[in-house]
Order: structure tokens, then sequence, then C-alpha cells
């Protein structure tokens, strides 16, 4: 019997979940396959230390992979009431991430010096080139810029022109632990950033889920939406007034929920 993590990737939706997955997989230490719906990231998770993955384009091929009698751990919103049936007839055990799931690694957790004043890192993905058609909001804001992993190459070279100061895809463990506030539309690098200490402000992306908003409005993220420039520089210029909460280490005890889920 064979364990199988699926998260939904892509370059229209970004690496949220994939980074989400590499967290809890990375805390339950058992011999678990990655699954991705993108080939690109699929190829890449070594790096991030998942030992086994396959790039399987749509959930619907997880079938093609997995085996009947197999479990399944899986992390996506494509899957429709009838399909969430027929796996759960098909895989012996299945744990479903509920969406709003917040998880954070605990090296995020251990003190870095916060050596950058500002960082935006848009997310992995930008298909539509939103970024570049939004740039007016950070004027006057001077931000390192995070490479996404799916910017596109000729598009990747002009915005780094542009920011002059950048964190390549590479570096986005150092982007998130040195800077002291982070413009982000990526919920998952929010999280990340104050858990390690930082200042997040949030940016909701029409073409993201909104689930997040009420958690970081408890945790007192300020978000901005519709790229509202106004909005931005009212917060960033007010940041220090800002009350934000903490994140505690929460890795161990949510793989642990999900090991005695599927055992």
């Amino acid at each position: 019997m064979t364990t199988y993590y699926y998260c939904h990737t892509g370059h229209r939706i970004g690496l949220d979940r994939f980074r989400r997955a590499v967290t809890i997989l990375g805390c339950m230490q058992e011999d678990i396959t990655l699954l991705c719906s993108d080939f690109r990231i699929a190829q890449e998770a070594h790096n991030f230390g998942i030992e086994k993955a396959v790039g399987i384009d749509v959930v619907r091929n997880i079938a093609n992979v997995a085996q009947r009698g197999d479990r399944l751990i899986l992390d996506s919103a494509e899957v429709n009431p009838l399909m969430l049936e027929d796996m759960k007839q098909f895989f012996s055990k299945l744990y479903v991430i509920e969406e709003d799931t917040i998880v954070v690694a605990e090296r995020y957790f251990e003190p870095k010096d916060k050596t950058v004043e500002v960082s935006f890192f848009f997310g992995d993905d930008d298909y539509e080139k939103d970024l570049q058609k939004h740039l007016g909001m950070l004027d006057g804001i001077d931000a390192h810029l995070g490479v996404g992993f799916y910017f596109f190459l000729d598009y990747e070279d002009e915005l780094k022109k542009m920011f002059g100061n950048y964190f390549e895809f590479e570096e986005y463990d150092v982007m998130i632990q040195s800077s002291k506030i982070l413009i982000t539309a990526s919920p998952q690098a929010a999280i990340e950033s104050l858990a390690s200490g930082g200042k997040p402000i949030y940016i909701q992306r029409a073409d993201y889920t909104d689930v997040y908003v009420t958690k970081f409005e408890q945790l007192g993220i300020p978000i901005v939406y519709n790229f509202n420039k106004e909005r931005l520089h009212e917060v960033f210029y007010h940041i220090s007034e800002i009350n934000y909460g903490k994140i505690t280490p929460n890795c161990q005890k949510i793989s642990a929920i999900i090991k005695q889920s599927l055992n």
C-alpha cells in the first residue's frame, strides 16, 4: 500500500499548495510520493527535500498512478463532490487538507537578521503579467523583487531591470527571513513572513481565493484589494502602528493529525 500527497500546482495558480505540502511532508518524515499537477515543479521537488515526486497534469490522473486501496492526502480545490466520493471508494484512506490550513515550517521561527527593509513577492505565477500592469502601486516604495517560479524568461529579465535589487526563486527563504516588510499576493509567503518576525502586507488578487481573509484579519495582517495604491501606501507608511498577531509552530501537530487519520 502506497501513500500519495496530491497538491494542485501550475502557472496559473502558483506554488502555495506545493510549499505547504513540502512543509507537511518534511514534518511527517514518511515514505510518501508527492503528486503535482505540473511536471516542471515535480522535477524540481528534490531541491525541496522531496525524494519522490510525479507530475500528473490533472487531478483525474491520480488513478493512473495509484492503485485501489492506496492512501491519499488531497490538497486541491479541483475536486467536486462526485469526484470526492469516487476517491473515497478508490482509496483505503483519504485525508483532505482544508483550503485555509495554516502550516509553517519550523525554520521560519528561527531568529534571523532583518537586513532588507522591503521586499515584494507577487507570487510564483503571473501568467497575465498582472505585476507589470500594476507596478505603479509601488511608486515611492523601494522594494526588492522576489522572482516567481513561473515567470516567463523575458518577463523575468525585464522585471529585474525595473527593480534593480531582487531575490532569485532559489533565494525564497532568504527573502522571507531577511525582509522587515513583505508585500505579497502569496498567502503562504505572508504566513511565513509573520512567523519569521516580519511584517507582511497581503495583496488579495481577484484571481485568487479569498479563504484566508478571515484568518489574516484575525492575525492583524493588513489586506489590500484590487492593487489599490492608496490603501497600500496608507498601510505601508503606518505599518509601525499595526498590531500583528503571532503564529506558533504547528507543523508537528498537523502532521500527527494526518498520520492518525491515515492509520
